[in-house]
């Protein structure tokens, strides 16, 4: 990790370019740090749908998280609102994983299934 020197003496705000981007110092225009970072984590995945059910740092609320999905951020977000939809509740897309409001783990698991993915139920 750079010192801490390092890290502030990095270039925000040209007046040639405009804004830059402070891990690549290219403008932000030109800025390929999230094409590379979606990349990435789709080359991690192993094609295994997981479905999990999450209570902790939820104040007692079961929230039902997808993870594992092989599909870019836009289509991860249109198939999010299609579960979404399905369930009668709401949800949002974070980091790659789709969290959709209650245990709705087996509504999830046959629609996931229908539409071609290998899906496990993890967790308890």
């Amino acid at each position: 990790m750079a010192s801490l020197n390092d890290q502030l003496r990095g270039l925000v705000y040209s007046t040639e370019h405009g804004e830059t981007c402070p891990d690549c110092r290219q403008p932000i225009n030109d800025c390929e740090c999230q094409a590379v970072a979606e990349r990435e984590r789709l080359a991690a995945l192993d094609g295994i749908v997981r479905i999990r059910r999450e209570t902790s740092g939820r104040k007692g609320k079961g929230v039902t998280l997808i993870d594992g999905v092989p599909l870019p951020e836009t289509e991860l977000k249109t198939l999010a609102k299609a579960l979404k939809k399905r369930c009668g509740t709401g949800g949002a897309v974070k980091d790659g994983v789709i969290e959709i409001q209650g245990d709705q783990r087996e509504a999830l698991k046959d629609a996931l299934e229908a539409k071609g993915y290998k899906v496990k139920l993890a967790g308890g």
